[in-house]
């Protein structure tokens, strides 16, 4: 009978933690996401179920380099991931209007962006295609 009450102590103490770990997680997500939810929700308006999704890396990229996109940029880009994934490219390249856009073809994600001024001298690293819009 001992071991049995030890296990379901064991059992219920890890649940107990689990629950304040996730409770203090989804708390500071809660405070440290509202500065950015604005534009996240806004840039999300665009895009489309089955169309380009944004990391947050490239949602803060476009809002620090004031990169605008509008529903015809979005449906640019969602078909040069098309385009890319038809080709069999994994991770891609993409430039638009003086932007360049690196892509993950499979999830259909934009990883980063990088505007006009900042292209010279740069170097992309794995990549395996690049599509021009």
């Amino acid at each position: 009978m001992k071991n049995i009450d030890i296990n379901r102590l064991r059992i219920n103490s890890s649940g107990v933690l689990r629950k304040n770990i996730i409770n203090k997680a989804t708390n500071s997500k809660a405070t440290n996401n509202t500065n950015n939810t604005n534009f996240d929700n806004i840039l999300n308006t665009f895009v489309q179920k089955d169309g380009v999704k944004f990391s947050k890396h490239a949602t803060k990229r476009l809002s620090e380099r004031n990169i605008k996109l509008n529903k015809d940029n979005i449906e640019k880009l969602t078909k040069a991931i098309s385009d890319a994934e038809s080709k069999g490219i994994k991770d891609a390249l993409i430039l638009m209007n003086n932007v360049a856009f690196i892509a993950n073809v499979q999830n259909k994600t934009i990883i980063t962006t990088v505007e006009s001024n900042n292209l010279k001298d740069n170097v992309f690293t794995n990549i395996d295609g690049a599509v021009i819009v």
